[in-house]
């Protein structure tokens, strides 16, 4: 008799557990998310830009296939560690840096499609 274990392949390790929908942070407070999609804003226009911006959800908690390097400052990584804490003193959200990178993307690909030229992204690539 063989004394070998029998381990589990990676596809058993990493096979989804639950629905894409279901996947969501249990830490965050869900009021904090629906009032955040009720707040009037620019993402929320009524125009067809306006709808399909508004329509852009970041990507959240789930297992992610891409990766992207990006290389930031001192002070940069400083300010973000700053707002994951104080996201999670003020309104009890426990939230990662990378989450919060892919909810500021998410925020500012939703203002270009919804405005365009006047949107605040070609506004400070422009003055930069």
């Amino acid at each position: 008799m063989s004394r070998r274990v029998s381990l589990p392949a990676a596809d058993d390790l990493f096979r989804p557990t639950a629905d894409k929908a279901v996947r969501a942070v249990p830490d965050a407070v869900p009021a904090a998310a629906s009032d955040a999609g009720q707040q009037a804003g620019p993402e929320t226009g009524t125009s067809e830009d306006g709808d399909q911006a508004s329509r852009r959800k970041p990507s959240g908690r789930v297992r992610h296939d891409e990766k992207m390097t990006v290389y930031v400052t001192s002070d940069e990584l400083l300010d973000l560690e700053h707002t994951r804490l104080m996201l999670r003193r003020h309104h009890g959200m426990a939230v990662d840096r990378g989450r919060l990178v892919r909810e500021a993307i998410s925020l500012v690909l939703a203002d270009f499609e919804a405005n365009g030229d006047e949107s605040v992204l070609v506004r400070r690539l422009t003055d930069g």
